[in-house]
């Protein structure tokens, strides 16, 4: 008799004497305990270490566990079977259409189609109305492995020449591929699945949008299909709720509305500052520079365009290429920096360092320009040029772990800051990698003894860290609850052999320094977008670029009003005053959907009385105040940046 054990609390263990059909894991598991609820809510499982559906059954010993929507596999598991009801529906209203690719992603699913005549609003509707047909049926997600050569014969009798042209491009040591039917619908798919197509309880097609296949414009463009789908329909009304919420606070609306920053079609990606905007922009800029400043950083800048001798030296012409901006000087081949690093390398090597300098603090706020497909552009989160608030650190290796903790305690300085929580993740060794095991193991130790003593829980990614070095990421949540990866710390083995950097150590030999690489906003232009949509436009009033507006109850206070408006400004008060011959009530209003903090009201009793009539931009009244009492209060109220 053989036993399987469930990894929770309880360590349960579960006999099974099946030598031909196995252990079925749901049946099986619920008949031995009826009362396990992550059994019924099981969508997959674990076995000793690999992803199964929940149909497979067990021939072996190990330690299993169950994997439900709450987890992040579960929810790219059943988002992934949405799209496949999706393909599903398709295939049943377009039987001509052929299928491509249909993955999970962060928020939902998708699915490429190469359809004759592109998809239209009225098409989404029907489609949906059949996908609810589908999930109405409950049929059973049955999987059916193929050796390589009988999957590309189906895939030819299927009529489906992507299908075909993913199993061509697949390495040649794999030899057996995996279908999965569905009553009357097959794909190729290498799974897991949820049970049936009945989980899919609630779920919403959003929008339909062009790609080309493999992502290369050189390709045919296809049609996609976005959706979102959950286990029940209540989290599929939060989820809209909050999607909801995201469209009022898209930063793309709110920086036009507030007129903060544009984007011309003489500059795709680039964006233009306006005076408000780029008030917030060198807002952060003073915070970065006083904290930096604080904790031992030095500044530097360096050039926009360098050599390609210099990025040949980096790597970056080899590896980077791709996504760099060129030009020639002098008939010699130059590049726009993507990053600042080798120019710190440069920077570094001017003169002669001693153990006894180490740590060596260096920030740049560097403005770099990355090659972005037009598709890929996103307002100011996805954006051809911005600016990087970088620093190489040069330190012995014995100082890893402080210098690690230190940047950790002053990015938790800057988010906190802002109110913004969010968790760390470790990244390490990837497959393809440099520098022996040793400096693998003594840089990825470092990283993870100061995330030990910071108590904070991380995640570990196992093999997801650069290829020069393993790294900690910031994973930032917003007022909404969306998260986004800002901050990271990545140690670098690579650059500095590169360069042969070099420091002088207490034995008086020539050793070579350890360097990390870290940013906190990451780039200023995305975590400004960040910001609006945390915000939504509503600034605190250190951030904001007009923190009171004066309105006027007519033409004839306006002198008073210009008095009030000079005091202020002498106060150090960003305000500004509304005179247009416009109802004080839409003055009012507009000054609310402007996001200005406060509203000074002045009428006839204002003026006899020298007060302004103070109310909140949540409409919230505060009464009469006198100008001086209102500045003083003003800046009583902006925290302190200590």
């Amino acid at each position: 008799m053989a036993k399987i054990r469930l990894i929770s609390k309880t360590k349960k263990e579960f006999l099974y004497d099946k030598p031909v059909d196995g252990f079925r894991i749901k049946e099986d598991m619920l008949a031995q305990d009826p009362g396990c609820k992550d059994a019924k809510d099981a969508i997959a499982i674990r076995l000793n270490g690999t992803i199964y559906d929940m149909s497979c059954s067990i021939r072996e010993n190990g330690n299993f566990e169950f994997i439900t929507f709450s987890s992040g596999e579960g929810k790219g598991i059943f988002r992934h079977s949405a799209s496949h009801v999706l393909a599903k529906a398709v295939k049943r209203l377009f039987p001509k259409a052929r299928l491509a690719i249909g993955p999970a992603i962060e928020d939902g699913f998708y699915y490429d189609f190469d359809v004759e005549e592109p998809f239209t609003p009225a098409d989404l509707k029907k489609i949906e109305e059949e996908m609810r047909r589908i999930v109405k049926e409950d049929v059973v997600f049955e999987r059916l492995d193929l050796t390589r050569a009988d999957g590309k014969k189906k895939t030819k009798e299927l009529g489906e020449p992507y299908k075909e042209e993913l199993i061509d491009d697949l390495g040649d040591d794999v030899t057996e591929v995996s279908f999965y039917k569905n009553k009357g619908f097959i794909d190729l798919c290498r799974g897991p699945h949820v049970p049936s197509t009945g989980c899919i309880k609630a779920f919403r097609l959003t929008k339909i949008a062009g790609a080309y296949w493999r992502g290369s414009s050189d390709n045919k463009q296809l049609q996609r299909i976005y959706g979102v789908a959950f286990p029940t329909k209540d989290e599929l009304k939060e989820y809209l709720r909050l999607l909801e919420e995201a469209e009022k606070r898209d930063h793309r609306k709110l920086g036009q509305k507030l007129k903060l920053f544009s984007f011309h079609e003489q500059g795709p990606g680039f964006p233009f500052w306006h005076p408000k905007g780029l008030f917030i922009f060198n807002r952060l800029i003073e915070f970065w520079r006083d904290e930096h400043k604080k904790a031992g950083y030095v500044e530097v800048k360096t050039p926009i365009i360098l050599s390609r001798k210099l990025w040949e030296e980096s790597g970056h012409w080899d590896n980077y290429k791709d996504n760099m901006y060129f030009t020639k000087i002098d008939n010699i081949d130059f590049a726009v920096k993507p990053m600042n690093c080798p120019g710190g390398m440069l920077m570094y090597k001017e003169d002669v360092h001693s153990y006894r300098e180490l740590p060596l603090r260096v920030g740049e706020i560097g403005l770099v320009h990355r090659h972005e497909l037009s598709g890929v552009l996103s307002g100011l989160l996805r954006v051809r040029q911005f600016h990087q608030d970088d620093a190489h650190i040069f330190m012995t290796e014995e100082q890893i772990k402080d210098e690690i903790l230190g940047v950790i305690k002053l990015a938790d300085r800057f988010y906190s800051y802002f109110g913004l929580s969010y968790h760390m993740e470790l990244s390490t060794r990837p497959e393809k990698s440099i520098g022996t095991d040793e400096q693998w193991n003594n840089a990825t130790e470092g990283l993870k003894s100061a995330l030990d003593a910071t108590g904070r829980e991380y995640r570990i990614n196992e093999g997801d860290g650069a290829f020069y070095g393993p790294k900690i990421d910031f994973h930032i949540k917003d007022a909404i609850g969306r998260t986004w990866q800002c901050g990271t710390i990545q140690l670098d083995m690579a650059l500095p052999e590169r360069f042969e950097l070099t420091y002088e150590g207490k034995d008086g030999q020539k050793h070579r320094p350890v360097m990390i690489h870290r940013v906190i906003y990451g780039s200023l232009e995305r975590f400004i977008a960040i910001l609006i949509e945390h915000y939504a436009g509503k600034f605190p009033l250190w951030l904001s670029p007009v923190q009171a507006r004066i309105v006027t109850v007519a033409d004839k206070f306006n002198p008073y009003a210009q008095k009030v408006l000079e005091k202020l400004e002498a106060g150090g008060i960003r305000a500004e005053l509304d005179k247009r011959q416009l109802t004080i009530s839409k003055k009012v209003r507009e000054a609310q959907l402007d996001k200005v903090n406060y509203i000074l009201v002045i009428g006839e009793k204002e003026e006899e009385a020298g007060t302004v009539n103070l109310r909140t931009r949540e409409n919230e009244i505060k009464g009469e105040k006198k100008p001086d009492d209102l500045v003083h209060e003003i800046k009583n109220s902006v925290k302190e940046l200590s």
